[in-house]
């Protein structure tokens, strides 16, 4: 990495292009670190949200005390700009636009006809396998996925995916480089589609919608057992870890009779398929799988803000290696 061996790690320029809600989030999140940001709106709408968005984080960022700085101690670190070509000192650049191959190939080439050949080039796809987008680079071997989950600046989520053409040291460097962004990363070596976590989430969203479809639970069951059962546990320890905290087992006996009568649908359930062909989008409209009045889908993403900076400082007090801090 010879561009960042005379520059710290903290104050290496960074840049972002896609503004939309997890850009511009994303965006806070490396500037709370104190990366000097270069975030490129591609699409000229975003210019008119992004500084709003991001210093909205901000202001709650310290008000809830997660940096000591001034409410204005972001804007001497950010250039919000429609031009490619301010991307050129960056080490890293990150792209979040739309999850659409044709989209992402575009924005590749005008990011690399900018920056240097050692930066790296990575995508915060979330369905789109990185052995597939890094194709559609120019130099490959530098092209990973940074997959961020949101609102990106509170979670200590992040996972780190390698393409069959990534060079693995890279990744390695970027998982270093991560801890100081307030994460606790994951550096996944061999790229599979969905990565580690959708992989997860999507087995337990398709098992949902298989119980609501089949009238074994109503939505509202669903939502009510995964918060007090999973949601209790899930911020100390991942999947793992609790089978051995409550006995491996009982897991195993369970499992063998389990397993066979799951859901392996590969079909869009039709729960879900009707809300979108008939334009529901969740809160954003009103219209999803719970319908909202308009200050109902207001009150909803405020609190939604509220427990996330809540459920931090929770998670913070509980990182992965606590039990062996407590034995030093």
């Amino acid at each position: 990495m010879k561009r960042d061996s005379t520059t710290p790690p903290g104050e290496m320029p960074i840049g972002v292009v896609g503004l939309g809600l997890m850009g511009c989030s994303i965006t806070t999140c490396l500037l709370m670190a104190g990366h000097p940001v270069v975030a490129v709106a591609p699409v000229p709408a975003d210019l008119e949200h992004a500084e709003r968005r991001i210093s909205e984080h901000w202001r709650r960022s310290v008000e809830e005390g997660l940096i000591r700085a001034p409410e204005d101690g972001w804007t001497s670190k950010l250039k919000i700009t429609e031009n490619y070509q301010d991307l050129k000192p960056c080490c890293i650049v990150i792209e979040c636009t739309l999850e659409n191959l044709a989209i992402k190939e575009a924005v590749y080439k005008k990011i690399e006809d900018v920056i240097a050949e050692d930066a790296i080039l990575a995508s915060n796809t979330s369905a789109i396998p990185i052995s597939l987008l890094q194709e559609h680079a120019r130099h490959p071997r530098r092209f990973f996925g940074l997959h961020w989950a949101e609102p990106s600046h509170t979670t200590r989520f992040l996972e780190i995916i390698c393409g069959e053409q990534s060079e693995v040291v890279r990744g390695e460097w970027l998982y270093d480089i991560a801890q100081g962004w307030g994460k606790e990363p994951t550096l996944v070596r061999k790229d599979i589609r969905g990565f580690i976590t959708n992989r997860l989430m999507y087995a337990m969203y398709r098992e949902a919608f298989f119980l609501v479809e089949n009238g074994y639970a109503t939505v509202e069951d669903v939502d009510r057992a995964c918060r007090n059962n999973a949601g209790y546990w899930m911020t100390l320890v991942g999947v793992f870890r609790w089978m051995d905290l409550t006995g491996v087992g009982a897991y195993h006996t369970v499992i063998k009779d389990l397993f066979p009568t799951l859901s392996n649908s590969t079909e869009v359930p039709r729960l879900i398929d009707d809300i979108v062909k008939t334009g529901g989008r969740g809160v954003a409209n009103g219209k999803g799988f719970y319908t909202y009045t308009e200050e109902e889908a207001r009150q909803w993403e405020e609190t939604f803000t509220r427990f996330s900076y809540d459920i931090r400082r929770l998670a913070l007090q509980y990182p992965a290696d606590i039990v062996k801090k407590e034995q030093c």
